[in-house]
């Protein structure tokens, strides 16, 4: 080995043990990914740096710019910066090598469904399981649509982005919600003080036991709010979509029975969304 290579050798071995020191080996395993990500730098400095830009730009800016950085973020920036995924809540990527690849496109398509474990492209759900922040994100098929949901440790402190847009502010968030169709993304929030069958939820539930639905259409950006009346009594109520028509559903039992409380209109997405 000449002594150009021999130099060029221990700089990388420098940089590497740089990053290590640094960013951990977590950051280590992803720097090729994360020397080419538009963004995935910037998200990795944010949250590792949590404590000094806290105290330099305060919580509330901390938070949005978190919030921001995630709602433009790839699931191998997401992945990167340590977040649990749907393969394993509770640890950060396991196969880098494998994660922080490209993901498979059909030739003139998009990815057909969502992603799950060791997989080209990362997963399609992340969930901090350490954090006070208690961060969600969930991409749909193709990764057209997200929802970035800070829990925060409780229903009132909770907030939520869907495709980088604060929704469901005011409101008391349930931990978590899902995506229908791609496109509606649903989540339970506080029902009526008033309802006859209002009181507390079952052992572990977020919010109590008659509950309201907030319903986002990422494609038109709209939001509508389902407020159950003093004979719904909407304990987990589901959302579904089809044949042009929105379904609201009291409990996961009325959804299989095709019961529905509620119907509404679907309006086709408007040109050139998404």
């Amino acid at each position: 080995m000449d002594a150009a290579a021999a130099a060029a050798e221990a700089a990388e071995r420098a940089a590497h043990q740089r990053v290590v020191e640094r960013w951990g080996h977590s950051g280590a395993e992803w720097h090729e990914w994360l020397a080419r990500s538009p963004v995935g730098v910037d998200l990795v400095h944010w949250w590792f740096d949590e404590a000094d830009l806290t105290a330099l730009v305060g919580e509330d800016r901390y938070v949005e710019r978190l919030a921001g950085l995630l709602s433009v973020a790839s699931g191998r920036d997401i992945a990167a910066m340590g977040l649990g995924c749907s393969r394993d809540v509770e640890r950060p990527c396991r196969f880098p090598e494998v994660c922080s690849a490209d993901p498979v496109v059909p030739p003139g398509g998009e990815t057909a469904r969502r992603r799950r474990g060791e997989v080209p492209g990362a997963c399609s759900s992340f969930i901090d399981c350490w954090s006070p922040h208690e961060i969600e994100v969930d991409f749909t098929v193709g990764d057209r649509h997200r929802s970035v949901l800070l829990f925060r440790g409780g229903p009132s402190e909770a907030r939520l982005w869907v495709d980088g847009r604060p929704v469901g502010e005011g409101e008391q968030l349930d931990k978590g919600g899902l995506w229908e169709e791609g496109r509606f993304f649903a989540i339970r929030i506080a029902g009526p003080d008033d309802h006859p069958r209002q009181g507390l939820g079952h052992i572990g539930a977020q919010l109590y036991a008659i509950v309201s639905l907030l319903v986002v259409d990422a494609e038109r950006r709209t939001t509508r709010i389902f407020v159950p009346d003093p004979t719904e009594n909407w304990t987990e109520p589901v959302l579904r979509v089809r044949d042009g028509t929105g379904y609201v559903y009291a409990t996961p039992e009325a959804c299989a029975a095709d019961i529905p409380d509620r119907e509404f209109p679907v309006e086709p997405p408007e040109e050139g969304s998404g």
